[in-house]
């Protein structure tokens, strides 16, 4: 028997046709309070396992946390940082995780924050995470610019993930 024999045939593959025209929704956490704004992309509201944005169908793919200032602050002390660490861990396991800081660095090192704690504790601890972690934190000031960069992250990923299932219509095909 031969390699092909014994690979079965999947009709319905042929019926999904090109994926080319397709545009990823954005799952936007049930748990966040003040959702970014999103005028490219389509939303809907879900029960994420992690993090706050990803997209329908790719919930296991990607994953962005997102934080402002006083929030990682205050995920750098006490019983926050072990809650914020379980989180950096859980997106350990997605293709693409992010972690989304809406301010700048220059907030932090102004110290420009509620908490007494150093900047130069906040700045090493993030130095930590993301070396522990391998989770890129990612610093947009703007509100608007930082639901921009969640929609480019999700279209892309998205299409990385169409493209993979062209390619395996087209050696179908065959």
């Amino acid at each position: 028997m031969t390699t092909a024999e014994t690979i079965p045939k999947y009709p319905a593959l042929k019926r999904l046709g090109s994926l080319a025209e397709f545009r990823p929704v954005v799952v936007v956490d049930t748990r966040e309070q003040t959702p970014l704004i999103f005028s490219r992309l389509e939303t809907v509201e879900g029960g994420l396992q992690t993090g706050d944005y990803s997209f329908l169908g790719g919930e296991t793919v990607l994953a962005v946390e997102r934080k402002s200032v006083p929030d990682l602050v205050a995920c750098c002390v006490n019983s926050n940082r072990g809650r914020f660490e379980r989180e950096l861990h859980r997106l350990r396991g997605y293709r693409f995780a992010r972690v989304l800081v809406v301010g700048s660095r220059d907030e932090i090192e102004r110290g420009e924050y509620r908490s007494g704690l150093s900047p130069k504790v906040v700045l090493h601890s993030i130095a930590a995470f993301e070396a522990r972690y391998g989770i890129p934190f990612v610093f947009i000031d703007d509100p608007t610019e930082a639901a921009r960069q969640v929609e480019t992250w999700v279209y892309w990923s998205a299409r990385e993930i169409v493209e993979a299932a062209n390619t395996l219509l087209r050696g179908h095909k065959a």
